[in-house]
């Protein structure tokens, strides 16, 4: 597998994005993942990127997508969703990239007032959309697990089962190591995603709470899950994903700390092409 970064990491550097591609380059990274929303950019911008990651040979994997209206009971946010996803796809293939990494939203009202089976069907039935406008387009929708109570996707058992209700090819699981261990979801398990998964995430936490530290400065037995990624046979990347540092003024250091751990940790199971 390569090894990337999503490029938010960059975000607290004050720096234009151009900056963040050339330092992800420098330290070593066969890829990179983009964090951005195609409806808040403009064309200039838009195109800046991947001029920028093709004058520098790295491919884009992946782009990042927080859409939490596919689950809202109100249609008309739903639609808007739909079409705000849909523009992600096109910026996939776009970008050439292999996916979109999609955030499905949480159970509402503490599952009290909608029935969880009844927002859960709403999430399959605007992914069936998706997932056949990915199809057309040659795309993959890859689908996060997060690790919070409500998520309607935040444990193995749900997001097999998701997959195998939406029932498409284009759709599948990414598996992000952090929000594993949050979830206390054994490295084992990785088994049943034989098949169903096409992007991993990688972090470190405390084990209680989401952090998304550089590996080697939380709590997680990283061994374990690699072993269980590597028999998975996934043909992508292993994208570093980083919250803020502490230290602002020395974000180069926490990426290439984090960079340094993660091959590392590739490298000891033979995991990194």
């Amino acid at each position: 597998m390569k090894l990337g970064l999503i490029n938010s990491a960059w975000a607290q550097a004050g720096r234009d994005t151009a900056w963040g591609i050339q330092k992800t380059k420098e330290l070593g990274f066969d890829t990179i993942d983009i964090f951005t929303d195609p409806l808040d950019i403009d064309v200039r911008e838009r195109r800046r990127i991947k001029r920028e990651c093709d004058r520098l040979g790295l491919p884009i994997v992946s782009i990042a997508c927080v859409a939490v209206g596919l689950v809202d009971f109100n249609p008309s946010v739903q639609r808007f969703s739909v079409d705000r996803v849909k523009a992600y796809l096109d910026l996939a293939y776009e970008y050439e990239a292999r996916n979109v990494l999609l955030v499905l939203g949480e159970y509402i009202w503490n599952q009290e007032v909608i029935p969880p089976a009844e927002q859960w069907q709403t999430a399959v039935k605007n992914c069936k959309i998706l997932a056949d406008y990915a199809g057309t387009l040659g795309v993959q929708i890859a689908l996060e697990l997060e690790p919070f109570a409500l998520s309607l996707l935040n444990n193995v058992d749900t997001m097999v089962r998701f997959i195998d209700d939406v029932a498409h090819p284009a759709l599948k699981a990414n598996i992000d190591v952090s929000h594993l261990c949050l979830s206390k979801v054994r490295p084992e398990e990785l088994r049943r995603l034989k098949g169903k998964a096409i992007h991993v995430h990688i972090s470190d936490c405390d084990g209680k709470k989401h952090g998304d530290l550089p590996p080697g400065r939380g709590v997680v037995e990283f061994g374990p899950y690699l072993k269980e990624i590597k028999a998975l046979e996934i043909d992508g990347a292993i994208s570093i994903e980083l919250e803020y540092s502490p230290e602002p003024s020395k974000i180069e250091a926490w990426v290439g700390e984090a960079y340094r751990e993660t091959a590392r940790l590739m490298r000891d199971v033979g995991l990194r092409a």
